[in-house]
Parts: structure tokens; sequence; C-alpha cells
């Protein structure tokens, strides 16, 4: 593939499907600075993917198996630990519509930057409505993994609604 086409794609798959990098990014980095070098390090692993991307699946399921590899590496390697609060200082530039802020979906994504990192894939790819057997291949695990996973997952964030209900946090 010529870096012409290579370009052409890159820009048409950052302009479809970069609300799925924000998403990842928000569930993975915690600060600014982390945000702008976890977007930097997604889009570059995307860039050298397009010439492996043979068109077998959706080019959103490619975008979200190497964004979510690559945040997992990330975090592996910079050894980060969980926010104590949520990603305040860009949200403006994790937006993407003018939508008014949600307290639940701040909640949401607070509890979800908190879980280990193929739980934080896990939610994130549930949110976003993909099937189980969908999940299980871009994640590289067994689709009755990916069951357990959602149910440990649903488990936690009801025990933590009630804490906040209990202690109205």
């Amino acid at each position: 593939m010529d870096e012409r086409k290579q370009k052409q794609i890159f820009d048409e798959w950052l302009s479809e499907h970069k609300g799925i990098m924000f998403k990842i990014i928000r569930a993975y980095a915690f600060n600014p600075h982390d945000a702008d070098d976890l977007f930097q390090e997604i889009s570059l692993q995307m860039w050298k993917s397009i010439p492996e991307f043979r068109g077998e699946s959706k080019a959103s399921t490619w975008i979200y198996r190497v964004a979510l590899y690559t945040a997992t590496v990330w975090v592996r390697n910079e050894k980060k630990r969980p926010p104590t609060q949520p990603l305040a200082d860009v949200e403006h530039a994790l937006t993407l519509t003018d939508r008014p802020r949600d307290d639940r979906s701040d909640w949401l994504y607070q509890q979800i930057g908190q879980l280990e990192p193929i739980d934080r894939s896990v939610s994130l790819l549930l949110l976003d409505g993909f099937s189980y057997k969908e999940m299980a291949e871009m994640l590289g695990i067994s689709e009755s993994n990916v069951g357990v996973k959602v149910h440990r997952i649903k488990q936690y964030l009801i025990k933590e609604s009630k804490e906040v209900e209990r202690h109205g946090l």
C-alpha cells in the first residue's frame, strides 16, 4: 500500500471513528498530559495497522481492537494508578456533542477507570453494544470469559451505586 492511500484511510478513520478513541482515552488516561500521550500512541498504532487491515471486520471493530490493545499496553508500560476524580481538565476535548454534562455518565466513566484494563475494555465494548462474540474476538478471550467479566462488572457497578445512594456521595 502506498503512503497516499494509507493517509487517506487514516484520515477517514480518524474523522469517522474518533469517538471510539476518545472513549478509550477517557477510560485509560486520567490527566491532560496522559490523554495527549495516549491519543498520539493510539493514532500511531492505528496508522501502522492500516496495511494489516484486510476488511474481514468493520473498520470500527478494527479500530476498537487496535485502540484497546494500545491503551492496555500503554497503561502497563506507564504503570498508572486509577483516578480519584473524573478527567475534568480535558472534558471539553473529549466531548463530541453540545449536550450538558451528565453526572451519571461522569460517575460511570470514573468507575470504569478504576477497573483493571481488560475489564475497562469489556465495559466500553459493552456500552457500545458489541456482542460477547465480537468482544471475545477483539480481546482474545473466550465468550464465556466475557460473560463472567460482564457479570462481575455489573455486580461491581451495582455495589458502588448502592454506596453512592447510601452515603449521598
